[in-house]
């Protein structure tokens, strides 16, 4: 697998960058409580299709849902930071080669390409992400949106505009959007770096209490790179993981089932598996996962 050498961000990623969290500062003094409102709800709505959508069901299969319930994941999670086949592909290449030189975006190269990599560095080649997404590939409705990714969101940002103006749409919208941009980094970036290893995994992932607070759960990224295709991230009863409750909501009204979950009893302190080291450890061989079809 061959991933293009990092870069640093060029001159439309630093304009893109810059007027994303420009146009809010220009209605921050005019927005009303609803603008707040709605920017609460979409970086909600957000969560929901990143986390629960694109990570933790097409990008692991976590669990198994309808396809009409699929593609309301896929739409959401579309709407957030990607799309599902682009995502998927991305985030199992980063499972396979997780800080390695062929990391998609590994903190190991610095910080602004893994932070802002999300958006426009360290691109993956359409080949591996079609190689690596044949479970997903086959519905025609993915497909479309992997094609026309920007058009749900294209959408929910003028439908921002025709219910509040300019301001709903900067503070509601555009928001929204740069705070999920950064908890997502977030967890590219200091769950790598800093954090605690509650597992000797074949990479540097760490669980961060405060990147999972902000991410509702993703933060435990140490928990997760150990059982990558589990739907919990959060393994103690003090790891909140809104994330997994959420799943589990969904499976109590019918709408997923077959939720894989981690073992009952993690390893503790002292067993094989346990390892309290800050990331720093060297990488010897990657951590694959293997995709499988809903």
């Amino acid at each position: 697998m061959t991933v293009p050498a990092p870069r640093a961000a060029g001159i439309r990623g630093g304009v893109m960058i810059t007027v994303l969290h420009l146009i809010p500062l220009m209605a921050v003094s005019r927005a009303t409580a609803r603008d707040w409102l709605a920017c609460a709800a979409l970086y909600l709505a957000f969560v929901v299709g990143g986390g629960m959508g694109l990570h933790r069901y097409f990008a692991h299969r976590a669990f198994r849902t309808s396809r009409a319930f699929q593609l309301v994941l896929a739409l959401l999670g579309s709407t957030a930071f990607g799309e599902p086949i682009g995502f998927a592909g991305k985030h199992r290449l980063h499972h396979r080669y997780s800080d390695t030189a062929h990391d998609v975006h590994a903190p190991r190269e610095g910080f602004w390409p893994c932070w802002f990599g999300s958006l426009f560095e360290r691109p993956a080649r359409a080949a591996d992400i079609a190689r690596m997404t044949p479970d997903l590939r086959r519905y025609p409705e993915l497909v479309w949106l992997h094609r026309w990714w920007y058009v749900p969101t294209l959408a929910l940002g003028a439908l921002t505009w025709w219910a509040g103006g300019f301001t709903m749409f900067a503070i509601g919208f555009v928001l929204s959007r740069v705070i999920i941009l950064h908890a997502v980094s977030a967890v590219n970036y200091f769950c790598h770096r800093n954090g605690h290893r509650r597992f000797a995994t074949r990479d540097h992932s760490t669980n961060n209490v405060l990147v999972a607070l902000l991410t509702f759960g993703e933060g435990w990224h140490n928990n997760h790179h150990r059982y990558p295709r589990a739907a919990r991230a959060g393994l103690r009863w003090w790891e909140l993981d809104p994330i997994y409750y959420g799943i589990r909501f969904c499976a109590a009204l019918g709408l997923v089932w077959d939720v894989r979950e981690a073992p009952s009893a993690p390893p503790a302190r002292g067993s094989a598996c346990y390892h309290p080291r800050r990331a720093g450890r060297s990488v010897s061989r990657p951590h694959s996962i293997t995709p499988s079809p809903p």
